[in-house]
């Protein structure tokens, strides 16, 4: 049988899109828009990234993908052929909904500067080519910036809801106070506490505890915001385990102090940062990692249409309500789908509930609604369910992380009762308003997809250090027993730093 020509079945296929009352997909390059911080020269980022908005010739934006294969593509290469320089550049994220993200990772720093083509086929997209003038710095580049002008290129929000309301706590801190109850209190043999200082934008530290292995997720951090940003001296607490650790009141006596946590709750007055997942995975993306915050939303499964209508769970025994669900599913496999895929606090119940396959997390979104059900503190699989374009079903609960306050019920997430007992009812409510079930699931997307940009978590870290460094009393010191935190070597990428450091006194 002869093939048809190519111009003849291009003709088929755009003719049965227009019959098919499809004429959207006709993209227009020139219109389309690029955007992202990914495009700016002095954004350094572990993983740099920015977005297209695909618009058709009528100038109106795309909601749904193209057909076919994704024809965008992005090659980023340096402006001066003498410098050859490694640079990972994967495929565009399809999102689904007309928009795609790129992504980048530099693993030299580029000296004259980077030539970045956007292209639909073999056409230019908006305004590329993009050309970032040197230097662009890679990841492990150590040039520190002036922090107010780091702030105002990475656009940092000038507000933190959950800042200000941590912070409310402390308008003072007692550095001696501290360093005579922390280590009475919480540095015990059970302990999972390092104790930090940070002077001249060096790292020290020393452990406090049995548990403090989780050190190496505070460290990496902290030292990669010391490469991009002047931090103030200060001195402080982290907490590495799972539990929020001050349950003083405010007024009482004695009075609260400001340990550093991953995770807050109402009868806490911990002061919360990003958690060490979404932080390690942001920072390890495309090399250390897949699941992380730029990965997952390329990864949303099949279009909302042509999802599995039940609500779906997997994950470990942290929490009796979770073996509740399992039981929900035996009962009404109709409406849920949810198993236990590893044993350890009730061990005792895997004979009875039995034990499900471990499956890829991108799986999940085969599925159209998600439960999120707390493990021993806030399911830290929360931000991830958020960024796909499932329905979640939220637990209520006493614990939170850093973006939990500008989130609103039924309108960026369903919530349930803690007991889960209106579980199903919430389940049939979704099944039988789909329309309203698909508007909260992509309004909730959109917002995570704004609160959880990497740029915003190094942004987080910084106001959180700088709130608590403002409220200190004295001055932070390097203690007996504290060692310096160092740079990891980077023999095969050195850079020079052009900048001028600037002195205290100029910060």
């Amino acid at each position: 049988m002869r093939s048809l020509p190519r111009a003849l079945l291009l003709q088929l296929r755009l003719a049965l899109l227009v019959a098919a009352g499809a004429p959207e997909v006709l993209v227009s390059a020139p219109r389309s828009l690029v955007w992202g911080p990914g495009l700016q020269a002095a954004v350094v980022l572990p993983v740099r990234y920015f977005y297209l908005q695909a618009v058709n010739s009528e100038g109106q934006n795309l909601t749904r993908s193209p057909p076919g294969q994704t024809p965008f593509k992005v090659v980023v290469k340096s402006l001066s052929p003498k410098e050859l320089v490694r640079i990972h550049v994967p495929k565009p994220l399809d999102r689904n909904d007309g928009t795609f993200l790129m992504r980048y990772r530099m693993y030299e720093t580029v000296n004259e500067g980077l030539k970045i083509e956007v292209l639909y086929g073999d056409e230019h997209v908006a305004q590329s080519p993009y050309i970032l003038k040197g230097p662009v710095y890679h990841e492990y580049c150590e040039c520190p910036e002036d922090p107010q002008a780091w702030q105002k290129t990475l656009s940092c929000p000038t507000k933190e809801p959950q800042i200000a309301k941590d912070f409310a706590s402390f308008p003072s801190i007692n550095l001696q106070q501290m360093l005579n109850e922390v280590p009475k209190r919480f540095g015990d043999e059970r302990g999972a506490i390092v104790h930090y200082t940070i002077l001249d934008n060096h790292i020290y530290r020393r452990s406090l505890g049995k548990y403090t292995d989780f050190k190496m997720f505070s460290d990496e951090i902290l030292l990669s915001l010391t490469r991009k940003v002047l931090l103030p001296d200060l001195e402080f607490y982290v907490n590495l385990g799972d539990w929020p650790l001050e349950h003083r009141k405010v007024n009482g006596t004695p009075s609260p102090i400001p340990i550093i946590s991953w995770c807050g709750s109402l009868d806490s007055r911990d002061v919360v940062l990003p958690t060490y997942d979404i932080t390690h995975s942001t920072l390890e993306a495309m090399r250390g990692v897949t699941n992380d915050l730029l990965s997952i939303q390329g990864n949303t499964g099949p279009s909302w249409i042509n999802k599995t209508e039940r609500a779906f769970f997997r994950g470990r025994d942290s929490r009796e309500e979770r073996l509740q669900l399992v039981q929900l599913s035996k009962e009404n496999p109709q409406l849920l789908d949810a198993g236990i895929t590893g044993y350890f606090f009730f061990q005792e119940k895997e004979k009875e509930l039995g034990k499900a396959k471990l499956m890829g997390f991108f799986d999940f979104f085969k599925y159209k609604y998600q439960v999120n059900v707390d493990g021993t503190v806030a399911a830290y699989r929360y931000p991830y369910l958020m960024l796909g374009d499932s329905l979640v079903l939220k637990q209520d609960s006493p614990y939170y992380e850093h973006f939990y306050m500008a989130l609103e019920p039924w309108k960026h997430y369903v919530p349930i009762k803690r007991n889960l007992s209106d579980l199903l009812e919430k389940v049939k409510w979704a099944k039988e308003n789909d329309e309203e079930a698909k508007k909260i699931a992509k309004e909730g997307q959109l917002m995570a997809r704004d609160l959880l940009q990497p740029h915003r978590l190094y942004c987080y870290y910084y106001q959180v250090l700088q709130k608590y460094a403002e409220r200190q009393s004295s001055k932070p010191e390097v203690r007996d027993g504290m060692e310096l935190v160092p740079q990891p070597e980077d023999n095969t990428a050195i850079c020079q730093c052009h900048r001028k450091k600037p002195s205290r006194e100029e910060l």
